[in-house]
């Protein structure tokens, strides 16, 4: 089998974790805290570490990591429903890893592969026993529909923040070296905390979190990274701090300040490390 084939592959199992990732969240922040959706959002957190092993060999093979995203079941309208969907996306994964198993020769992926498809066989578990759980405490999805001009800003919040996780995720990936990469998944992770302050938020005020990303820029070189970086943070920044001053609600205008000092904090570490890079 060649390389390109082997990623090809991978790419498709990166597409899954990824949609994988976004489902539970969304069914984490719809449902409201408890302790079912602390476990739902630990399972999360595991399928991003999935993602970034399969990334890292996607590059490992001279590939770039595939951010597309894959097939999600949201239907449902309660949260047994959504376990039940959970437990079918466990299913795909599971199925999918056994297949890829089978056709990779690579020693060392199929070890990968195998690890991960050890943790998918215990979510499968995890989300069945979460459906009866669902059933016997009546959980429900405490989101809504409600659109006004709050719900309006945290959407663009949440749009943004989903959007820059991807993008500084995949320029850490083709980062030229380890302190760039990690200067670049340290502002990722940041950003996935902006993703769920807002989401909790968006439920907490009666509307539905629309995790949906825009444009993802793609540079190659290091600086043209950096620069696209840079660029939307100093946008960004300026748009939570309008919105900031737009909201009435204290706590509100007190977490979008947050998010607008750390996205400036971003401009600096971003202009900083554009001084150390060389194309």
């Amino acid at each position: 089998m060649k390389k390109t084939d082997i990623v090809d592959l991978l790419n498709k199992d990166i597409e899954g974790e990824h949609a994988a990732i976004i489902q539970y969240l969304m069914h984490a922040y719809s449902m409201g805290e408890g302790e079912l959706s602390c476990e739902i959002e630990a399972i999360a957190r595991e399928e991003m570490r999935h993602l970034d092993f399969l990334a890292e060999t996607v590059v490992e093979l001279g590939g770039v990591p595939s951010f597309h995203r894959g097939e999600m079941r949201m239907s449902g309208k309660d949260v047994a429903s959504w376990m039940k969907n959970d437990v079918l996306a466990e299913v795909d994964a599971i199925t999918m890893y056994e297949e890829h198993i089978k056709l990779i020769p690579d020693t060392k992926i199929k070890r990968l592969l195998e690890r991960i498809l050890s943790d998918e066989k215990s979510h499968h578990g995890d989300f069945q026993k979460f459906v009866s759980e669902a059933k016997e405490e009546g959980l429900k999805d405490i989101s809504g529909n409600k659109q006004d001009k709050v719900t309006e800003i945290l959407n663009w919040g949440i749009e943004h923040e989903y959007t820059v996780i991807i993008q500084y995720l995949l320029h850490s990936y083709l980062a030229p070296n380890d302190h760039m990469r990690k200067e670049m998944q340290d502002q990722a992770i940041n950003e996935m905390q902006h993703l769920g302050w807002l989401s909790e938020k968006m439920v907490g005020k009666g509307g539905r979190p629309r995790i949906e990303h825009s444009k993802i820029n793609h540079a190659v070189k290091p600086s043209g990274m950096l620069n696209a970086d840079i660029k939307i943070e100093k946008a960004v920044a300026a748009k939570y701090d309008e919105a900031a001053k737009e909201v009435t609600d204290p706590k509100l205008k007190k977490l979008f300040t947050r998010i607008r000092d750390h996205e400036l904090y971003h401009v600096k570490v971003f202009t900083d490390l554009k001084k150390t890079i060389k194309d």
